[in-house]
């Protein structure tokens, strides 16, 4: 419920009616204007008793008093309705990550909010309908069955059955004709793969599917709530100058989230990327700042250094955290004052600067540490926005695909993916993030040639054939949720269905945590 206050005397909105104008709404009917909530907010309606106090004629506000719908007990406004407001309610999904014969169409989604029944086929085209409370859903996949598998709702759990086809449903990677869906579920039908998810965000329409978009994927597409989140932030402040932060691991798309920054801004000039971790130390100042001809050393012409090449557009600073601290102090003048001082010159130029850093770093740490300025992490950090890992936008692997091989290969619009190679890469967990997923897509290209790519082009860390990646450092965050995990572990003495209903999570989410921090269940098992 929207809830907002009115000063009575203050509310502009209100006008008294017109002469000969019927009462109606926003009328009382005896000249007097009812009061709405500010901002052209919603009327309030009447209380349990029937009396709309803030219309009632003996209710009316003096001046300068709150609206009379707060004034008496009872009244009183929930903060615990405004901490939920806007909050997206959680719902089962399932996704068509990859149609392998044609992965370039996209991936699809469907919310399951209603749906009691699921049916999957083949069909001459991709499409999907709803009628009754049904999801029927249709694959130009000709090792698909026309009938292939239904999947029903049964008091809260998803059981998906294969319904006698001629190539057996497998659910991650285990052929079966009956199956509880858990939360992440892969299932393979044929040469396509679908995905349950029982627990995500219900946001955007109910049905989308990329193949059907006349735009296709762009760099900002996403089927991830919390990928959706920093782009929907992203583009409310764009045309501001207000500094933003970008905060997220090394190959989450920072950089692509700041061009799109730029690209709404409006700005006249140039996007000037500037990586501070590869410029050598001696150099930092000249490379940010430009140079007077003579003022050093193999100084022979003058420089306007990065700062002042982006003058009028937007400067993206990839890895703030490794500034060094002479070039941090001398940078901070820069943001402070909107000029800048060459090395050898003695007059300040202004500048119309938007900064955009990114850092994978925990710069509140670096501050503590003496490693980064306070006072410029102040001037940098106007708005923040967080990048989740690939491990955590899973749904997107599809996606970034389609942009990945578009790029790569576009002399290739028919490649292909064998469902091994496929299954491979819907599946691991890609703790380099996108950077390692192109780097794995442009090597299976190469070794492809124009065949299918096969799960023998891959990566031996993809297809699981290689030794473990060592563990990296986990974030505050993830040490805490790891602590909590295990101490719940231990507890149901490693039992851990029972700890994915205490969580309200899939077995396999559980274990896919596990995984990820090393727990140790068999030490825990009573």
């Amino acid at each position: 419920m929207s809830t907002s206050l009115t000063i009575a005397g203050l509310d502009e909105e209100s006008s008294p009616a017109e002469p000969g104008a019927s009462s109606s709404r926003g009328d009382r009917g005896d000249g007097m204007p009812r009061h709405s909530g500010g901002h052209g907010g919603p009327q309030q309606g009447p209380l349990s008793d029937g009396v709309d106090r803030c219309r009632h004629p003996s209710r009316l506000p003096k001046h300068g008093e709150y609206c009379p719908d707060v004034s008496d007990k009872g009244d009183t406004l929930s903060l615990v309705e405004e901490g939920v407001q806007g909050r997206a309610r959680r719902e089962p999904h399932l996704f068509l990550e990859i149609e392998c014969d044609r992965p370039l169409v996209g991936p699809a989604r469907w919310r399951l909010t209603g749906i009691e029944r699921i049916r999957v086929g083949r069909g001459g085209a991709r499409r999907s309908s709803v009628a009754s409370n049904v999801l029927s859903i249709q694959i130009p996949d000709g090792r698909v069955s026309v009938e292939h598998i239904e999947i029903r709702r049964v008091d809260g759990a998803w059981i998906a059955k294969d319904l006698g086809a001629k190539n057996r449903m497998v659910v991650d990677g285990h052929p079966t004709g009956e199956a509880e869906l858990t939360d992440g579920d892969l299932i393979q039908l044929g040469h396509t793969f679908l995905r349950f998810r029982n627990d995500l965000p219900a946001v955007g329409p109910a049905t989308m599917d990329f193949q059907a978009i006349p735009e296709g994927v762009g760099p900002m597409s996403t089927l991830s709530s919390s990928f959706a989140a920093a782009v929907e932030r992203s583009a409310a402040i764009a045309r501001g100058r207000v500094p933003v932060l970008l905060v997220g691991e090394s190959g989450t798309g920072k950089e692509v989230l700041a061009r799109s920054i730029h690209a709404q801004s409006g700005r006249r000039g140039t996007f000037v990327a500037v990586n501070c971790g590869a410029i050598p130390p001696n150099l930092v100042e000249s490379e940010l700042f430009g140079h007077k001809k003579g003022s050093f050393s193999g100084a022979m012409h003058d420089r306007p250094g990065w700062i002042r090449t982006s003058d009028g557009g937007t400067l993206f600073l990839d890895e703030i955290g490794d500034l060094p601290g002479t070039a941090q102090a001398a940078f901070l003048r820069v943001l402070q004052e909107a000029e800048v001082v060459p090395i050898g010159g003695s007059r300040p130029e202004p500048l119309d600067l938007r900064v955009v850093a990114a850092t994978h770093h925990d710069l509140k740490r670096q501050v503590r540490e003496g490693r980064f300025r306070h006072d410029l992490l102040a001037r940098l950090d106007g708005v923040t926005l967080r990048l989740p890992a690939l491990r955590d936008r899973t749904e997107d692997i599809s996606l970034l695909m389609v942009l990945l091989l578009r790029k790569l290969a576009p002399e290739r619009p028919d490649v292909k993916f064998s469902p091994a190679a496929a299954q491979a890469i819907l599946q691991y967990r890609w703790p380099l993030n996108i950077r390692e997923l192109g780097q794995a897509l442009a090597g299976a290209l190469a070794f492809s040639t124009n065949g299918p790519i096969e799960s023998s082009h891959l990566p031996e860390t993809v297809v699981g054939t290689a030794e473990p990646e060592p563990a990296r450092e986990l974030t505050p965050e993830e040490s805490r949720h790891r602590e909590e995990l295990t101490l719940l572990i231990r507890e149901h003495g490693g039992n851990l269905s029972a700890v994915a209903r205490v969580l309200q999570k899939g077995r396999t989410q559980i274990l896919r945590w596990v995984a990820r921090y090393g727990i140790d269940v068999e030490s825990m098992r009573s």
